[in-house]
């Protein structure tokens, strides 16, 4: 073993392995600095908690053939979450649809499908004929003011929510 000299680490190689090992720590601790303040300033949240309350259904006129219902939908929660879709025995087979109603350029109104509803963390919505709604088959004998019908609404993140909605004349359903 003469003549061979002993492993000296070059500056080089020394700066290399220095880089390696800093920059998966450095951003490491960045990450989780970054978490951090997110969380202090409450961004983490807390899950959906929502509530349905005041559900109202117009009661039909005439033969239409549909109808409207609507909801408070309140998500006391830190994170926001949605509205899927509305359910109830009374529609039979017949789906409810969720939609908006828009006012066009000619003051005039007209009804959009959406597939669901955003409900942001810590606030309502309250569905309205100018706003959101939820389209109802008229059940077969129909209903009268007074009448009290099942629904479920379905949430992304709040799972099902059941509740009652007072079956009301339009335009007496405010109180």
């Amino acid at each position: 073993m003469t003549g061979q000299r002993p492993w000296r680490p070059t500056r080089r190689l020394l700066a290399d392995s220095l880089l390696a090992a800093v920059a998966p720590v450095a951003a490491c601790g960045l990450a989780l600095g970054g978490l951090s303040v997110w969380t202090a300033y409450g961004n983490a949240g807390t899950p959906a908690s929502i509530t349905v309350t005041d559900g109202k259904v117009f009661a039909p006129t005439g033969t239409t053939p549909d109808t409207a219902a609507f909801f408070r939908i309140t998500n006391s929660g830190g994170s926001p979450d949605r509205l899927l879709k509305v359910t109830t025995a009374e529609a039979g087979d017949r789906g409810l649809t969720l939609s908006r109603h828009v006012m066009t350029s000619s003051n005039t109104a007209s009804d959009r499908t959406v597939s669901s509803v955003g409900i942001p963390a810590g606030r309502s919505l309250a569905m309205s004929p100018a706003g959101f709604d939820v389209i109802v088959p008229v059940r077969k004998g129909g209903w009268r003011a007074g009448d009290l019908v099942a629904f479920t609404l379905h949430f992304e993140r709040g799972g099902a929510v059941k509740t009652l909605a007072a079956v009301v004349r339009p335009g007496q359903d405010r109180g």
